[in-house]
């Protein structure tokens, strides 16, 4: 069983055609096909089932293309890595965030990281929920993830770095926001606007209003954070939120953030897949953001 095996192997599972892959790497079929067959014979079990339009993976080929997929892309990570070291680049930090991450916890961390190394590649892909950041990590798309910590992703560590309070955000001329502080029993009747769907922060906001009995309605929902404290803004409804980090809300301003103290705080954080097997500037952006926040 060689890497190249692998490699093929891996390649007509998500082709599911062999005719197709040999293509793709200019070789014959046939040469495909003894890659497949090769490791049929040491493992001893039929890895593909042909179909008249191609072929899929068996029930055992599924296992080993799942651990060799995520293998050969942990392997194609680290030799890059290596690459950088031999020709003494600068190398690329790949980081997965959430839609307002940069702006809420990394944009001193950014500028302080940047200052000290203008050369390095920074990659912020963003993603939609906490649940995708931690699947791009797990998938080896990104050395980091700034996540709502809390849903355990296989294969996947993670480093609790701020607690977030939660606030319900408010116009200043709703009878609400005279209040120094609110419990969740004085929510009921507010004009909800709904967390992201797929969101951890949702998720932990919802169990604990219901163990504490508290239900709300709400006709909106939001895709961010950010876009709901401006429909808040606007007076088109209430918004449960965490005190994000950067969010001031001071005399002057259209808005009021009333504390919650009966929510237990947010925990957030990175998560990467082997700390130790992280790049050292990958972890100096990682401990210069957390820096930053304090």
């Amino acid at each position: 069983m060689t890497l190249d095996d692998l490699r093929v192997f891996v390649a007509v599972c998500e082709a599911e055609n062999l005719s197709a892959v040999a293509r793709d790497l200019s070789r014959s079929q046939s040469a495909v096909s003894q890659h497949v067959k090769r490791l049929e014979r040491e493992t001893g079990l039929v890895l593909l089932e042909r179909r008249p339009r191609g072929v899929v993976p068996t029930r055992a080929g599924r296992i080993l293309y799942r651990a060799a997929a995520e293998g050969i892309a942990g392997l194609g990570a680290a030799l890059s890595a290596l690459d950088d070291l031999r020709r003494g680049t600068s190398g690329t930090v790949r980081i997965s965030t959430g839609a307002t991450t940069v702006r809420h916890f990394m944009s001193a961390g950014v500028a302080a990281f940047r200052e000290r190394h203008p050369d390095v590649t920074l990659e912020f892909q963003t993603a939609g929920s906490s649940r995708r950041c931690l699947e791009a990590v797990q998938a080896h798309e990104a050395d980091l993830a700034w996540v709502t910590v809390g849903r355990t992703v296989r294969g996947v560590e993670q480093r609790p770095s701020t607690t977030l309070p939660w606030a319900l955000a408010v116009r200043v001329d709703d009878p609400l926001a005279r209040r120094a502080l609110l419990r969740l029993t004085d929510l009921t009747g507010i004009r909800h606007i709904r967390l992201p769907a797929d969101s951890t922060s949702r998720e932990h906001l919802e169990s604990h209003l219901a163990g504490h009995g508290v239900r709300l309605e709400s006709t909106t929902s939001v895709a961010d954070w950010d876009t709901a404290l401006l429909l808040a803004e606007l007076g088109l409804g209430h918004a449960i939120l965490p005190s994000l980090p950067g969010r001031r809300h001071g005399p002057g301003s259209v808005v009021r953030l009333i504390p919650l103290p009966d929510l237990p705080p947010l925990t957030a954080g990175w998560a990467a897949r082997r700390w130790d097997a992280l790049s050292p500037l990958a972890l100096e952006f990682a401990d210069t953001v957390v820096a930053s926040l304090r």
